[in-house]
């Protein structure tokens, strides 16, 4: 038995212990809980200052017609603009212009507001189509104006918005941001059912983009009334989508009703109770219970063994492809990460598949590309070998046949991280590396990321879009290189991410994406995936038509999911 495996037990303990996640590639913006002193449940003031009240089923044991939901932590906004990382409450109460969903098993651009669009031959100007029997749940109508208002907002300063990468796109968008002007120019009400948006340059990612939660469509006449408190007082939040926010208990839960006038007929479920359980033991002994219907294994990482390995629970586990990539980052900027054979040797020394078994229970396949299966334009990429001997002999080809020694990165408070860095260094200390972990704490760490500055690293990148783009564009572009520390210098690579954003036919798109994650990959090894997890959901009995997204979040509509008892 190799030496390393008592480390990747240990991993497993560390995991199970912990139970953290976290992406060492997220974009730096913090949401941290709301307010409250932690001392009992509080009501989310409303926008007059005064409480609101408790709905009738807050804190009633789970049953009835209702979905009941565990969140680790409290939400800091359902205002999508402003939030990157809570997604379940925006994708149930609001709509977008169009939605991502998974056609017979593909993930699909379908229409939602927009009843169907046209694009012009240059990929310049998209035309949306409205459909006219949609309101808002104030009564309000939903028209073109309300789109307009949407992009308007997201690229108001004054907003101070999060995802304005998700129009900066649209003409004049930027002019905006800025403050350069009042409005943005790209995006025109052609009458109360025909929007027209106008791109600075093509984006053929666009529609995918669109799909986001960040995208969600909101009322110009209710959000402006609700000011601060839209996306923190349910009586002024208001969308479009099968379920409305009712009630709001801060620490405690986040109460959905049905919203019976939704345009696409009304769910199957009354509603659904988001309930504050931070530790993961309870939320399996709440499960267990009966108190909760769906627990999300993928984040609650402890309790995934327990559940694979339990065969009472075989028949509860709902399982799909998990839309992301666990992977390490080189800086080809330090030594020795800056000689190719080198990163090769790295690769070449880490047993991929051990340790997803050990130390994942198996859940989740190798892979050797950038782009996860079953996001658009992934394909059967070339494997990369486990092969120390290999590795040995490129480390002596690059003139480290006695060793060399290498810093890995990571956050300080980052037990996932620390749990699998541990068992790297074990098994690259097997071909004649010396590595050692370097742990930052999270601030030194991002600033000296995007400076550049950061050396071998895990990562994690979950699909926002579904898109190509969404991956490489993300990593290997001049501007984004040094910000992720990757510091690549293959003009070609920066030139082919910006033609595939501008192409209008797909099989060559898809085409050039595939060269640059060859090159970037297989050609240069900037970084080196490892594996993409399974997302695995455990259910009760009664829960009936819950499917895995097709993205990379734990958060999912409950439109289509029933209770039979």
């Amino acid at each position: 038995m190799r030496k390393y495996l008592s480390l990747l037990m240990a991993g497993v303990l560390a995991v199970s212990m912990l139970g953290g996640c976290g992406s060492a590639f997220d974009d730096g913006s913090s949401t941290g809980a709301a307010a409250g002193d932690g001392g009992g449940a509080q009501t989310q003031a409303g926008a007059s200052g005064e409480t609101t009240p408790a709905a009738a089923g807050s804190g009633a044991a789970a049953g009835g017609n209702v979905i009941h939901i565990p969140e680790k932590d409290e939400f800091p906004t359902v205002d999508c603009q402003k939030d990157t990382e809570f997604y379940v409450v925006p994708l149930n109460i609001y709509d977008r212009l169009v939605e991502c969903e998974v056609v017979d098993g593909v993930a699909t651009i379908v229409p939602s507001l927009a009843k169907s669009w046209d694009i012009s031959p240059d990929g310049l100007v998209y035309t949306f189509h409205l459909r006219d029997d949609v309101t808002f749940h104030n009564g309000a109508r939903f028209t073109a104006d309300d789109v307009v208002y949407t992009v308007e907002r997201m690229m108001n300063p004054a907003t101070a918005a999060l995802n304005t990468d998700f129009f900066s796109m649209i003409k004049g968008a930027g002019d905006m941001l800025d403050g350069q002007a009042e409005g943005v120019e790209g995006v025109k009400a052609l009458d109360d059912y025909t929007v027209e948006i106008t791109l600075e340059v093509p984006f053929a990612p666009f529609l995918a983009n669109l799909a986001t939660p960040s995208c969600s469509i909101y009322n110009r006449e209710a959000t402006e009334a609700a000011g601060d408190q839209f996306g923190i007082d349910p009586a002024v939040t208001v969308g479009t989508g099968p379920f409305k926010i009712t009630d709001w208990v801060l620490n405690d839960r986040i109460t959905l009703a049905r919203n019976d006038d939704y345009f696409k007929g009304p769910a199957k479920i009354d509603g659904i109770e988001l309930i504050q359980v931070p530790d993961e033991n309870t939320q399996k002994l709440m499960y267990e219970n009966g108190e909760l219907d769906v627990v999300d294994l993928s984040s609650s990482t402890s309790q995934l063994a327990y559940f694979m390995g339990n065969e009472t629970y075989k028949d509860n586990l709902v399982t799909g492809p998990e839309a992301g990539n666990y992977f390490y980052a080189f800086n080809l900027d330090m030594k020795p990460t800056d000689d190719v054979r080198v990163r090769k040797a790295i690769s070449m020394a880490i047993d991929r598949q051990t340790i997803l078994d050990q130390m994942y229970n198996g859940a989740g396949h190798v892979v050797n590309s950038m782009l996860p299966d079953g996001v658009l334009g992934s394909y059967d990429a070339q494997e990369i070998p486990y092969d120390p001997e290999g590795a040995k002999a490129l480390l002596a080809e690059a003139g480290y046949g006695d060793g060399c020694d290498l810093e890995i990165y990571q956050k300080t408070d980052d037990p996932d991280a620390l749990a699998i860095n541990q068992v790297i260094m074990s098994m690259l200390g097997q071909v004649g590396i010396n590595a050692t972990i370097k742990q930052m704490d999270e601030a030194a760490y991002l600033s000296e990321r995007r400076e550049g500055n950061i050396g071998m690293t895990r990562a994690v990148w979950w699909a926002d879009f579904n898109d190509p783009d969404n991956f490489l564009y993300t990593f290997f572009t001049e501007k984004n290189t040094k910000a992720r520390s990757i510091n690549h210098k293959n003009g070609d690579v920066y030139q082919w991410l910006e033609d595939a954003r501008a192409m209008v036919d797909e099989d060559e798109r898809m085409a050039l994406y595939q060269k640059i994650d060859t090159t970037m990959v297989q050609d240069e090894a900037a970084v080196f995936p490892l594996y993409q997890m399974d997302h695995i959901v455990v259910v009760q009995d009664w829960v009936k038509g819950f499917e895995i997204p097709w993205n990379g979040w734990t958060d999912t509509s409950y439109y289509n999911v029933s209770i039979e008892r």
